[in-house]
């Protein structure tokens, strides 16, 4: 009777594959296991909830509508959320947050100007406000 053993380097579902994701404005990559099969919204969300766990500044959120992943070598535009990851043949990707749009009136002009603040405030903001909640008034 033989037994049938998988490869080292596969999963259930597939290949797996160390992919290193870079975030806009962090300090360095987190790197993760994922099978190659796995679609690009699911690896935002894993990336999302790892950097989260990791305690890791700035602070992003964990809506992964809000961020787009993309591939340096394969050009400029964004990968699709419905893609596996596997389909780009690549293991370094960055992530970035979309821009939010907003409808502006203008004298009766409405034009749409993007919005790139954090919702969550700076990083100096942050400091102010985690420090004076250490530092008690007499």
């Amino acid at each position: 009777m033989a037994v049938y053993r998988q490869k080292k380097n596969q999963g259930p579902k597939g290949k797996r594959l160390l992919i290193s994701i870079t975030f806009l404005g962090s300090a360095g990559p987190i790197r993760l296991i994922v099978n190659e099969e796995e679609l690009v919204a699911a690896v935002i969300d894993t990336a999302l909830k790892s950097y989260a766990r990791e305690g890791r500044l700035p602070v992003l959120g964990s809506n992964l509508n809000d961020f787009l992943l993309y591939c340096p070598s394969a050009g400029s535009d964004a990968l699709s959320p419905w893609a596996t990851i596997g389909s780009q043949g690549a293991r370094n990707f960055k992530l970035w947050k979309k821009q939010r749009t907003e409808k502006v009136e203008d004298d009766g002009r409405s034009s749409t100007q993007a919005i790139t603040t954090n919702e969550d405030g700076n990083w100096k903001a942050w400091t102010n406000k985690f420090l004076k909640l250490k530092i008690s008034s007499h």
